[in-house]
């Protein structure tokens, strides 16, 4: 159990020789459910996007490829989640399209009010409470932008739960959860869909406020 705990547990912060192996992975293993949850974006055309928690930056890139007129910033709490992306996105930072930084969504060193989108993709779980980080998603979005979260548990599914027993500060949420803690840090016009047979679900915001 030692070495298995050690290397689940690098989904939160991937450090060392099991991080290099976890990044690895999660490009392609949570591109599948990442793309469905992409799929649920409205027709919005950002001029700035941010990708939170970013692992080995294959959403960024996504996003890139996604809207191809907008500069993404990818920010990840790890070290090497961010040597990962800054690699995977190593042309798009050349051409002046993309920035990925280290950074701590409870305490976000961005600029406020500049980002028309804002995603996060299987990081939530991790995030020191919720309503608290994303108010500092709030602060960062321009009035209306949008926030969309997508992880792959919907909070009650067993496979998850076993996770969160063995992952240290690991937390489940369910989309009530999700909702009531962004309505809590300012969000307003919050929609949510659970994939029909998995426990995936997608979860979008709007930043209430005019500019």
């Amino acid at each position: 159990m030692g070495l298995f705990k050690n290397y689940v547990s690098q989904t939160r912060k991937p450090e060392g020789f099991l991080g290099k192996l976890m990044l690895s992975g999660m490009n392609s293993g949570h591109a599948r459910m990442a793309d469905w949850g992409l799929s649920h974006l409205p027709e919005i055309d950002p001029k700035n996007a941010v990708d939170l928690g970013c692992g080995g930056g294959r959403n960024a890139g996504e996003l890139l490829k996604l809207f191809p007129g907008a500069h993404v910033t990818a920010v990840d709490y790890s070290e090497l989640s961010v040597e990962k992306a800054k690699e995977y996105n190593r042309d798009m930072i050349g051409a002046g399209r993309c920035v990925v930084q280290q950074g701590d969504v409870s305490n976000l060193k961005l600029p406020a009010d500049s980002f028309d989108l804002a995603t996060a993709f299987e990081t939530i779980y991790f995030w020191p409470g919720m309503e608290k980080c994303f108010k500092q998603v709030a602060k960062v979005l321009k009035p209306g932008g949008i926030f969309m979260i997508c992880n792959e548990s919907d909070g009650t599914d067993a496979t998850s739960l076993k996770f969160e027993k063995i992952i240290d500060g690991m937390k489940n949420h369910t989309v009530q959860e999700i909702e009531s803690a962004l309505n809590a840090a300012g969000f307003g016009e919050v929609t949510s869909d659970h994939h029909p047979s998995k426990p995936w679900i997608t979860v979008l915001a709007r930043k209430q406020g005019r500019l």
